[in-house]
Protein backbone atom coordinates (compact mmCIF):
# COMPACT_ATOMS: atom_id res chain seq x y z
CA UNK A 1 0.00 0.00 0.00
CA UNK A 2 1.30 3.20 -0.94
CA UNK A 3 2.21 6.00 1.55
CA UNK A 4 -0.64 7.89 0.53
CA UNK A 5 -2.90 5.26 1.19
CA UNK A 6 -1.59 4.62 4.17
CA UNK A 7 -2.47 8.01 5.30
CA UNK A 8 -6.17 7.82 4.09
CA UNK A 9 -6.52 5.14 6.32
CA UNK A 10 -4.92 6.47 9.68
CA UNK A 11 -7.09 9.72 9.02
CA UNK A 12 -10.36 8.62 7.91
CA UNK A 13 -10.42 5.78 10.84
CA UNK A 14 -9.21 8.47 13.60
CA UNK A 15 -5.70 6.12 14.14
CA UNK A 16 -3.34 7.59 15.47
CA UNK A 17 -0.48 9.16 12.72
CA UNK A 18 2.37 6.55 13.55
CA UNK A 19 4.71 4.70 11.02
CA UNK A 20 3.04 2.03 8.98
CA UNK A 21 3.12 -1.32 9.70
CA UNK A 22 3.01 -4.55 7.93
CA UNK A 23 1.59 -7.47 10.37
CA UNK A 24 3.31 -10.69 10.13
CA UNK A 25 1.77 -13.56 11.14
CA UNK A 26 2.77 -15.53 14.15
CA UNK A 27 3.46 -18.27 12.19
CA UNK A 28 5.00 -17.55 8.97
CA UNK A 29 4.07 -20.08 6.22
CA UNK A 30 6.30 -22.15 4.57
CA UNK A 31 4.36 -20.71 1.02
CA UNK A 32 2.57 -17.28 0.59
CA UNK A 33 -1.35 -17.57 1.14
CA UNK A 34 -3.58 -16.84 -1.77
CA UNK A 35 -7.49 -16.63 -1.34
CA UNK A 36 -9.79 -16.46 -4.47
CA UNK A 37 -13.22 -16.28 -4.08
CA UNK A 38 -15.69 -17.11 -7.34
CA UNK A 39 -19.45 -16.12 -6.99
CA UNK A 40 -21.99 -18.75 -7.76
CA UNK A 41 -24.00 -16.35 -10.81
CA UNK A 42 -24.23 -19.46 -13.22
CA UNK A 43 -21.94 -21.51 -14.99
CA UNK A 44 -18.59 -19.80 -15.26
CA UNK A 45 -17.04 -18.56 -18.51
CA UNK A 46 -14.38 -19.13 -20.91
CA UNK A 47 -13.15 -15.77 -19.40
CA UNK A 48 -13.31 -16.98 -15.70
CA UNK A 49 -11.52 -19.98 -17.06
CA UNK A 50 -8.71 -18.48 -18.83
CA UNK A 51 -8.72 -15.51 -16.33
CA UNK A 52 -8.90 -17.37 -13.38
CA UNK A 53 -9.57 -20.67 -12.66
CA UNK A 54 -6.97 -22.49 -14.79
CA UNK A 55 -4.70 -20.08 -12.97
CA UNK A 56 -5.61 -21.34 -9.61
CA UNK A 57 -4.95 -24.86 -10.49
CA UNK A 58 -1.21 -24.21 -12.11
CA UNK A 59 -0.63 -22.27 -8.99
CA UNK A 60 -1.60 -25.19 -6.32
CA UNK A 61 1.69 -26.15 -5.63
CA UNK A 62 3.39 -22.74 -5.34
CA UNK A 63 0.47 -21.26 -2.80
CA UNK A 64 -1.14 -22.14 0.13
CA UNK A 65 -4.11 -21.89 -1.52
CA UNK A 66 -7.82 -21.44 0.17
CA UNK A 67 -10.81 -21.08 -2.60
CA UNK A 68 -14.15 -20.09 -1.90
CA UNK A 69 -17.36 -20.39 -3.55
CA UNK A 70 -18.89 -17.02 -2.20
CA UNK A 71 -22.47 -17.79 -2.05
CA UNK A 72 -23.03 -14.93 0.63
CA UNK A 73 -22.33 -12.26 -2.13
CA UNK A 74 -24.80 -13.83 -4.42
CA UNK A 75 -28.00 -12.52 -2.53
CA UNK A 76 -26.54 -9.04 -2.64
CA UNK A 77 -29.11 -8.87 -5.82
CA UNK A 78 -32.63 -11.03 -6.16
CA UNK A 79 -32.02 -14.57 -6.11
CA UNK A 80 -34.48 -17.84 -6.79
CA UNK A 81 -33.25 -20.07 -3.75
CA UNK A 82 -33.25 -23.46 -5.68
CA UNK A 83 -31.10 -21.85 -8.37
CA UNK A 84 -28.86 -20.17 -5.85
CA UNK A 85 -28.29 -23.65 -4.16
CA UNK A 86 -28.09 -25.47 -7.92
CA UNK A 87 -25.33 -22.73 -9.01
CA UNK A 88 -23.44 -23.30 -5.98
CA UNK A 89 -23.27 -26.79 -6.51
CA UNK A 90 -22.31 -26.81 -10.06
CA UNK A 91 -19.31 -23.85 -9.43
CA UNK A 92 -17.85 -25.87 -7.18
CA UNK A 93 -18.28 -29.32 -9.05
CA UNK A 94 -16.58 -27.45 -12.15
CA UNK A 95 -13.95 -25.99 -10.23
CA UNK A 96 -13.15 -29.90 -8.80
CA UNK A 97 -13.54 -30.37 -12.58
CA UNK A 98 -11.33 -27.60 -13.80
CA UNK A 99 -8.29 -29.33 -11.48
CA UNK A 100 -8.86 -28.00 -8.30
CA UNK A 101 -7.20 -30.76 -6.02
CA UNK A 102 -9.17 -30.64 -2.70
CA UNK A 103 -5.92 -32.57 -1.56
CA UNK A 104 -3.69 -29.80 -2.26
CA UNK A 105 -6.29 -26.92 -1.81
CA UNK A 106 -8.91 -25.93 0.34
CA UNK A 107 -12.22 -25.47 -1.06
CA UNK A 108 -15.45 -24.53 0.19
CA UNK A 109 -18.77 -22.63 0.16
CA UNK A 110 -18.80 -19.28 2.15
CA UNK A 111 -22.25 -19.74 4.21
CA UNK A 112 -20.82 -22.87 5.55
CA UNK A 113 -18.20 -20.82 7.41
CA UNK A 114 -19.91 -17.78 9.78
CA UNK A 115 -16.73 -16.39 10.60
CA UNK A 116 -16.83 -14.50 7.40
CA UNK A 117 -20.43 -13.19 8.15
CA UNK A 118 -19.41 -12.26 12.15
CA UNK A 119 -15.81 -10.43 10.70
CA UNK A 120 -17.57 -8.95 8.12
CA UNK A 121 -19.77 -6.69 10.84
CA UNK A 122 -16.76 -6.45 13.32
CA UNK A 123 -15.60 -4.74 9.77
CA UNK A 124 -18.48 -2.66 8.44
CA UNK A 125 -18.23 -0.90 12.17
CA UNK A 126 -14.64 0.71 11.24
CA UNK A 127 -15.25 0.82 7.71
CA UNK A 128 -16.11 4.83 7.21
CA UNK A 129 -19.25 5.27 4.29
CA UNK A 130 -16.95 7.77 2.65
CA UNK A 131 -14.60 4.34 1.62
CA UNK A 132 -17.87 2.63 -0.13
CA UNK A 133 -19.03 5.55 -2.10
CA UNK A 134 -15.95 5.38 -3.68
CA UNK A 135 -16.16 2.01 -4.78
CA UNK A 136 -17.11 2.13 -8.84
CA UNK A 137 -18.16 -1.50 -8.70
CA UNK A 138 -21.45 -0.77 -6.43
CA UNK A 139 -22.08 2.87 -8.73
CA UNK A 140 -22.24 -0.28 -12.05
CA UNK A 141 -24.24 -2.97 -9.88
CA UNK A 142 -26.68 -0.47 -8.77
CA UNK A 143 -27.44 1.25 -11.94
CA UNK A 144 -29.47 4.78 -11.64
CA UNK A 145 -31.61 3.50 -9.16
CA UNK A 146 -29.42 3.47 -6.33
CA UNK A 147 -31.99 3.62 -3.42
CA UNK A 148 -33.43 0.45 -3.96
CA UNK A 149 -30.19 -1.17 -3.92
CA UNK A 150 -29.69 -3.83 -0.86
CA UNK A 151 -27.52 -2.44 2.43
CA UNK A 152 -25.69 -5.37 1.45
CA UNK A 153 -24.72 -4.59 -2.10
CA UNK A 154 -23.76 -1.42 -0.70
CA UNK A 155 -21.45 -3.05 2.22
CA UNK A 156 -20.50 -6.33 0.34
CA UNK A 157 -17.02 -4.74 -0.42
CA UNK A 158 -16.48 -5.01 3.47
CA UNK A 159 -17.56 -9.36 3.34
CA UNK A 160 -14.84 -9.32 0.64
CA UNK A 161 -12.55 -7.46 2.95
CA UNK A 162 -13.65 -10.53 5.86
CA UNK A 163 -13.20 -13.30 3.29
CA UNK A 164 -9.42 -12.28 2.18
CA UNK A 165 -8.12 -11.18 6.17
CA UNK A 166 -9.99 -14.12 7.87
CA UNK A 167 -7.18 -16.22 6.61
CA UNK A 168 -4.10 -13.59 7.37
CA UNK A 169 -3.84 -13.62 3.46
CA UNK A 170 -0.91 -12.76 1.61
CA UNK A 171 -2.38 -12.36 -2.15
CA UNK A 172 -5.33 -12.05 -3.77
CA UNK A 173 -5.65 -13.02 -7.49
CA UNK A 174 -7.82 -10.41 -9.45
CA UNK A 175 -8.50 -8.81 -12.59
CA UNK A 176 -7.66 -5.07 -12.82
CA UNK A 177 -11.22 -4.31 -12.53
CA UNK A 178 -10.98 -5.56 -8.79
CA UNK A 179 -8.07 -4.56 -7.83
CA UNK A 180 -9.90 -1.54 -5.81
CA UNK A 181 -11.32 -4.32 -3.68
CA UNK A 182 -8.11 -4.99 -2.53
CA UNK A 183 -7.27 -1.69 -2.00
CA UNK A 184 -10.00 -1.29 0.21
CA UNK A 185 -9.34 -4.51 1.94
CA UNK A 186 -5.65 -3.26 2.80
CA UNK A 187 -7.10 -0.21 3.89
CA UNK A 188 -9.49 -1.62 6.16
CA UNK A 189 -6.74 -3.86 7.71
CA UNK A 190 -4.48 -0.79 8.03
CA UNK A 191 -7.07 1.17 10.02
CA UNK A 192 -8.19 -1.75 12.27
CA UNK A 193 -4.32 -2.35 13.14
CA UNK A 194 -3.66 1.07 13.63
CA UNK A 195 -6.75 1.27 16.17
CA UNK A 196 -6.65 -1.59 17.86
CA UNK A 197 -3.09 -3.36 17.37
CA UNK A 198 -1.76 -5.82 15.03
CA UNK A 199 -4.07 -7.90 13.91
CA UNK A 200 -4.43 -8.35 10.12
CA UNK A 201 -2.18 -8.87 7.23
CA UNK A 202 -2.22 -6.19 4.61
CA UNK A 203 -2.65 -8.76 1.37
CA UNK A 204 -1.78 -7.22 -2.19
CA UNK A 205 -3.34 -7.76 -5.70
CA UNK A 206 -1.79 -10.71 -7.98
CA UNK A 207 -2.46 -9.18 -11.07
CA UNK A 208 -1.83 -11.30 -14.36
CA UNK A 209 -1.11 -9.17 -17.62
CA UNK A 210 -1.54 -11.48 -20.32
CA UNK A 211 -5.68 -13.08 -20.39
CA UNK A 212 -6.65 -11.24 -17.09
CA UNK A 213 -9.32 -9.80 -19.12
CA UNK A 214 -11.27 -12.08 -21.98
CA UNK A 215 -13.88 -10.12 -23.51
CA UNK A 216 -16.81 -10.61 -25.03
CA UNK A 217 -17.48 -12.49 -28.48
CA UNK A 218 -19.95 -10.02 -30.13
CA UNK A 219 -18.38 -6.81 -28.47
CA UNK A 220 -14.78 -6.83 -27.58
CA UNK A 221 -15.31 -3.55 -25.75
CA UNK A 222 -16.64 -5.51 -22.55
CA UNK A 223 -15.20 -8.05 -21.05
CA UNK A 224 -17.13 -11.77 -21.40
CA UNK A 225 -19.82 -11.69 -18.77
CA UNK A 226 -22.97 -13.89 -18.43
CA UNK A 227 -24.90 -11.06 -18.05
CA UNK A 228 -24.34 -9.83 -21.65
CA UNK A 229 -26.25 -11.94 -24.71
CA UNK A 230 -25.37 -15.70 -24.88
CA UNK A 231 -23.72 -15.11 -27.65
CA UNK A 232 -21.13 -12.83 -26.20
CA UNK A 233 -19.80 -15.74 -24.15
CA UNK A 234 -18.76 -19.31 -23.82
CA UNK A 235 -19.85 -21.16 -21.09
CA UNK A 236 -17.54 -23.88 -19.64
CA UNK A 237 -20.73 -26.89 -20.13
CA UNK A 238 -21.84 -25.42 -23.72
CA UNK A 239 -21.53 -28.44 -26.22
CA UNK A 240 -19.14 -28.37 -28.98
CA UNK A 241 -21.32 -27.54 -31.88
CA UNK A 242 -22.29 -24.37 -29.62
CA UNK A 243 -18.84 -23.53 -29.01
CA UNK A 244 -18.34 -24.01 -32.97
CA UNK A 245 -20.94 -21.81 -33.63
CA UNK A 246 -20.98 -18.75 -30.98
CA UNK A 247 -16.94 -18.44 -32.28
CA UNK A 248 -17.66 -18.48 -35.71
CA UNK A 249 -19.89 -15.33 -35.29
CA UNK A 250 -17.86 -13.91 -32.69
CA UNK A 251 -16.71 -9.98 -33.98
CA UNK A 252 -13.36 -9.32 -35.74
CA UNK A 253 -12.84 -6.84 -38.58
CA UNK A 254 -13.14 -5.66 -41.95
CA UNK A 255 -8.95 -5.94 -42.45
CA UNK A 256 -7.46 -9.57 -43.27
CA UNK A 257 -4.46 -9.83 -41.89
CA UNK A 258 -4.57 -12.47 -38.52
CA UNK A 259 -1.76 -10.26 -35.76
CA UNK A 260 -1.98 -9.36 -32.46
CA UNK A 261 -3.00 -5.69 -32.93
CA UNK A 262 -4.59 -4.00 -29.71
CA UNK A 263 -6.19 -1.71 -31.93
CA UNK A 264 -8.44 -4.27 -33.73
CA UNK A 265 -9.87 -5.75 -30.09
CA UNK A 266 -12.27 -9.06 -31.94
CA UNK A 267 -9.07 -10.64 -33.38
CA UNK A 268 -6.79 -9.48 -31.20
CA UNK A 269 -9.29 -10.85 -28.36
CA UNK A 270 -9.91 -14.55 -30.24
CA UNK A 271 -6.04 -14.14 -30.80
CA UNK A 272 -5.82 -14.08 -27.34
CA UNK A 273 -7.37 -16.92 -26.39
CA UNK A 274 -5.81 -18.71 -29.45
CA UNK A 275 -2.48 -17.92 -27.88
CA UNK A 276 -3.53 -19.16 -23.98
CA UNK A 277 -5.55 -22.10 -24.67
CA UNK A 278 -2.32 -23.19 -27.40
CA UNK A 279 0.63 -22.31 -25.43
CA UNK A 280 1.69 -20.79 -28.87
CA UNK A 281 4.03 -17.79 -28.83
CA UNK A 282 2.66 -15.10 -30.30
CA UNK A 283 4.91 -14.91 -33.41
CA UNK A 284 4.53 -18.83 -33.88
CA UNK A 285 0.64 -18.13 -34.09
CA UNK A 286 1.22 -15.41 -36.85
CA UNK A 287 2.65 -17.41 -38.61
CA UNK A 288 1.00 -20.31 -38.51
CA UNK A 289 -2.22 -18.14 -39.75
CA UNK A 290 0.08 -15.88 -41.99
CA UNK A 291 -1.77 -17.33 -45.25
CA UNK A 292 -4.71 -17.96 -44.33
CA UNK A 293 -8.55 -16.23 -43.27
CA UNK A 294 -10.69 -15.64 -40.56
CA UNK A 295 -12.97 -18.47 -41.30
CA UNK A 296 -9.98 -20.99 -41.55
CA UNK A 297 -8.43 -19.54 -38.06
CA UNK A 298 -12.12 -18.94 -36.43
CA UNK A 299 -12.86 -22.93 -37.24
CA UNK A 300 -9.03 -23.68 -35.98
CA UNK A 301 -10.12 -21.81 -32.36
CA UNK A 302 -13.29 -23.14 -32.62
CA UNK A 303 -11.48 -26.79 -32.36
CA UNK A 304 -8.82 -25.66 -29.65
CA UNK A 305 -11.38 -24.62 -27.19
CA UNK A 306 -13.47 -27.99 -27.41
CA UNK A 307 -10.41 -29.81 -26.85
CA UNK A 308 -9.57 -27.88 -23.73
CA UNK A 309 -13.32 -28.07 -22.44
CA UNK A 310 -14.21 -31.78 -23.39
CA UNK A 311 -12.10 -33.36 -20.47
CA UNK A 312 -13.34 -30.65 -18.07
CA UNK A 313 -16.95 -31.78 -19.28
CA UNK A 314 -16.62 -35.44 -18.58
CA UNK A 315 -14.88 -34.70 -15.38
CA UNK A 316 -17.58 -32.58 -14.24
CA UNK A 317 -19.88 -35.15 -15.31
CA UNK A 318 -18.38 -37.86 -12.92
CA UNK A 319 -18.37 -35.57 -10.16
CA UNK A 320 -21.70 -34.77 -9.86
CA UNK A 321 -22.97 -38.12 -10.73
CA UNK A 322 -22.00 -38.33 -6.89
CA UNK A 323 -23.29 -35.53 -4.72
CA UNK A 324 -22.54 -37.07 -1.45
CA UNK A 325 -18.82 -36.91 -2.28
CA UNK A 326 -19.16 -33.63 -3.22
CA UNK A 327 -20.58 -32.51 0.27
CA UNK A 328 -18.06 -34.30 1.97
CA UNK A 329 -15.13 -32.69 0.09
CA UNK A 330 -16.50 -29.46 0.58
CA UNK A 331 -16.71 -29.95 4.18
CA UNK A 332 -13.26 -31.71 4.58
CA UNK A 333 -12.23 -27.90 2.87
CA UNK A 334 -13.95 -25.87 5.34
CA UNK A 335 -12.64 -28.08 7.94
CA UNK A 336 -9.57 -27.57 7.18
CA UNK A 337 -9.56 -23.43 6.99
CA UNK A 338 -12.09 -23.21 10.02
CA UNK A 339 -9.22 -22.85 12.76
CA UNK A 340 -7.66 -20.26 10.86
CA UNK A 341 -10.86 -18.50 10.51
CA UNK A 342 -11.56 -18.85 14.20
CA UNK A 343 -8.48 -18.13 15.61
CA UNK A 344 -8.95 -14.64 13.34
CA UNK A 345 -12.31 -13.64 14.41
CA UNK A 346 -11.30 -14.85 18.23
CA UNK A 347 -8.63 -11.92 18.04
CA UNK A 348 -10.70 -9.60 16.47
CA UNK A 349 -13.08 -9.73 19.11
CA UNK A 350 -10.77 -9.18 21.57
CA UNK A 351 -8.99 -6.62 19.83
CA UNK A 352 -12.63 -4.56 20.17
CA UNK A 353 -13.52 -5.74 23.60
CA UNK A 354 -16.14 -8.09 22.61
CA UNK A 355 -14.42 -10.82 24.76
Amino acid sequence: MSTSTSARARRDSGAPATAATTVTPATTPRRERVFSGIKPSGTPTLGNYLGAIRHWVAEQDIYDNIYCVVDLHAITVPQDPAELRANTRQLAALLLACGIDPERSALFIQSHMPEHSELAWILNCVTPTGWLNRMTQFKAKAGADREAASAGLYAYPVLMAADILAYQTDAVPVGDDQRQHVELTRDIANAFNYRFGATFVEPRALIREVGARIMSLDDPAKKMSKSESEGSYISLLDPPDAIRKKIARATTDSQRTIVFDESRPGIYNLLTIYELLSGQSREAIEAEFASKGYKEFKAALGELVVTALTPVQARYAEITENPGQLDALLARGAARVRPLAQATLRTAKARVGLI
